[in-house]
């Protein structure tokens, strides 16, 4: 014979917990329907069914919702690059750690192309994009720097970061317009330009 297990007692006025898929899924659905800029904290914390203080403990603004975890995806970004090949160029350990970064699952929600779409094409989120740009770019100038024994604020660092980010985002956005071509394919193609302006 079976039993079914007691449901967990919630306090009074206390909203259950939900997760950062359920939240992330949730508001890109308010955000195709009613824009970014029409919709509130509110509106998401209304449709996942949790209380406005319990989306801050898994986001701090609206504007960070769009980027996912992006703190434990930089950290997933350090350790690509760190447990690249040794004795690889320069050029091309950052190149082959980018390709790496942006393969994506076919089946996330909400899905990556929904996900850059909004990022890149959104004016409300850019200051805070570039923001979220600058944390990428320290990752990249800080393998950089310690492969050249430099410090990351160094200039040819924070070259490598800067040209990377020009270069990606250069393949995001011919994936943006052309979804047929392959986005890994557009970034590996895109970051052969890295040989050019490093070859070390």
């Amino acid at each position: 014979m079976t039993t079914t297990p007691a449901r967990p007692r919630v306090a009074p006025g206390r909203p259950g917990a939900t997760s950062h898929a359920a939240i992330e899924q949730a508001a890109f659905g308010l955000f195709a329907a009613r824009g970014f800029a029409g919709t509130t904290l509110d509106d998401i914390a209304a449709a996942v069914g949790v209380g406005r203080r319990t989306l801050f403990r898994y986001y701090r603004s609206k504007n960070d919702i769009p980027w996912g975890q992006f703190d434990r995806t930089l950290n997933d970004f350090r350790r690509i690059l760190d447990t690249t090949p040794d004795g690889l160029p320069l050029w091309e350990a950052v190149h082959r750690g980018v390709v790496r970064f942006n393969e994506f699952p076919g089946d996330a929600r909400p899905g990556h192309r929904e996900r850059m779409t909004l990022i890149l094409g959104t004016s409300e989120l850019q200051a805070h994009s570039a923001l979220r740009y600058a944390e990428w770019r320290a990752v990249i100038a800080s393998y950089a720097a310690a492969r050249l024994g430099l410090a990351p604020t160094d200039l040819v660092p924070t070259t490598v970061g800067h040209v990377s980010l020009a270069l990606a985002l250069a393949a995001y956005e011919a994936w943006l317009r052309d979804p047929g071509r392959p986005l890994a394919g557009l970034v590996d193609e895109a970051m052969l330009g890295l040989r050019t302006h490093l070859a070390c």
